[in-house]
């Protein structure tokens, strides 16, 4: 097992160090000025030339590179003033001069626009993330659960050509469209009967009462995540409920007396759950992708809204360091899905 496990946390770095490569090179073809961003378009030319050289822009890509990799390394090698200035961290030995061997949160250095750290940044905007697509990934996961059940269970009648037809509608539609088109019908044109609004994060804030949780905000924007999810569930479940219920173990389990409801969810449902558990650990990363588009439409305050305002705004940064955070969190959700996967089904063995 531990070398399954370490097997796949160096897939996983690989992985990472793929995206941090095509992110280094994309950014660094734009025509942009980092150092003008920095500063503004009046900056004097001996500020830009000092912003220049602290961010390394004075020296050879592939140099840039490695001071950009060195950076996002949990381990690198830094100046003591950087420690004290810019790092979350704290020298291991010190490796000649001013400079130490320090052990590090990954620096992804500082926003153009704000000055602000990107670490915090992003870990700011990662609760409303996190808070959507569970939020999403339960409706879907219930809601598919039940409807592919209920698909199986009346298969060829009227519900059951209305659970595929929808899941075929849900999968095709784009979750930037169903965000449009949910915003305007529910948050604005029947906003006085659903109390639903088009725009809104997790938090209202009040004059005198601060930051004050409202969860109606959180309605609409997970419907819309959670549609094409919820689509592929249905399915999913339908079709392995449709395989299990002809088993002859089910046959068996009816020929000594057990009650529908025993049956279906005792024996049937969870033998079915096995590509459905893989499909629902899939798609809550997908979610964290998808999460982009959905809280730029409903004004949902989390990583994809903090990326497409830095993008407007080319704070380079912000975006590089959306991407390989995001980067890391498919990575970690992918090895706990394989094992939950061993878990729920122990025929599966992690060393194979």
């Amino acid at each position: 097992m531990l070398r399954y496990f370490l097997r796949k946390i160096g897939y996983g770095i690989l992985v990472l160090l793929g995206v941090v490569i095509v992110v280094f090179l994309l950014f660094n073809v734009l025509p942009a000025d980092p150092a003008r961003l920095t500063l503004g378009q009046r900056a004097d030319v001996t500020s830009l030339e000092n912003v220049r050289k602290e961010l390394h822009l004075d020296k050879p890509k592939a140099v840039q590179f490695f001071y950009y990799l060195n950076d996002l390394s949990p381990i690198g090698i830094h100046s003591r003033e950087e420690l004290k200035t810019s790092l979350n961290g704290f020298a291991l030995f010190g490796v000649g001069g001013e400079k130490a061997l320090v052990l590090k949160t990954p620096y992804l250095r500082r926003s153009y626009q704000g000055k602000k750290d990107v670490w915090e940044i992003l870990t700011e905007a990662l609760p409303g993330t996190l808070v959507l697509a569970l939020a999403a990934m339960i409706f879907a996961t219930i809601a598919g659960i039940a409807l592919g059940i209920l698909s199986a269970v009346k298969q060829n009648t009227w519900m059951d050509t209305s659970a595929v037809f929808a899941s075929v509608i849900g999968i095709s539609a784009p979750s930037f469209f169903t965000g449009i088109v949910l915003a305007y019908l529910f948050g604005f044109v029947l906003s006085d009967y659903t109390g639903l609004h088009m725009t809104g994060s997790l938090f209202d804030i009040d004059p005198f009462e601060g930051r004050i949780l409202n969860l109606r905000h959180l309605i609409l924007p997970a419907i819309t995540l959670g549609i094409r999810p919820l689509a592929i569930i249905v399915q999913l479940t339908r079709s392995a409920m449709l395989d299990v219920l002809g088993q002859d173990y089910i046959r068996t389990a009816y020929a000594k007396g057990l009650s529908r409801p025993v049956i279906l969810y005792k024996h049937a449902l969870r033998n079915a759950l096995n590509p459905v558990i893989t499909a629902i650990t899939g798609w809550f990363a997908e979610l964290l992708a998808g999460a982009f588009f959905v809280e730029y439409i409903f004004g949902w305050k989390g990583i994809g809204k903090v990326t497409v305002d830095a993008l407007e705004k080319f704070d380079f940064p912000v975006v590089m360091g959306a991407v390989l955070f995001t980067a890391g969190i498919f990575v970690l959700i992918n090895l706990l899905a394989d094992v939950l996967y061993s878990i729920v089904d122990p025929r599966i063995s992690l060393s194979n």
